[in-house]
């Protein structure tokens, strides 16, 4: 169940959650990783935009799904999350422990 806690605009969710809510239509997945690192291996489908051009690519995000962020651990996607928020976003979710948590699961990953 996604964890909230009432100072962050977004819910924690645990990479079984993540992957339960990606066979949904309804949501997009953002690796907010360095481009070196997303070509290490990458959460399926998820679309590529560094942390530091999060708030400057807002308009790519989009407002009618759920939007999961994920970064290596979980700190990156953390602070997207808040970029986000203030771009006027509010279906945002934190893939706790990252790439690392993804993989440490055995769950696949795109390359």
């Amino acid at each position: 169940m996604p964890t909230e806690e009432p100072q962050e605009p977004f819910a924690r969710i645990s990479v079984d959650e993540g992957k339960e809510m990606m066979g949904r239509d309804d949501v997009a997945v953002i690796d907010v990783r360095e481009p070196r690192e997303y070509s290490g291996g990458h959460v399926p489908n998820a679309q590529l935009i560094p942390v530091a051009s999060v708030f400057a690519r807002r308009g790519e995000l989009p407002r009618d799904k759920d939007v999961i962020f994920v970064c290596q651990v979980g700190q990156r996607s953390a602070l997207a999350c808040e970029m986000a928020a203030a771009a006027g976003l509010t279906r945002l979710f934190n893939l706790e422990g990252g790439t690392e948590a993804w993989l440490k699961a055995g769950l696949p990953v795109e390359k």
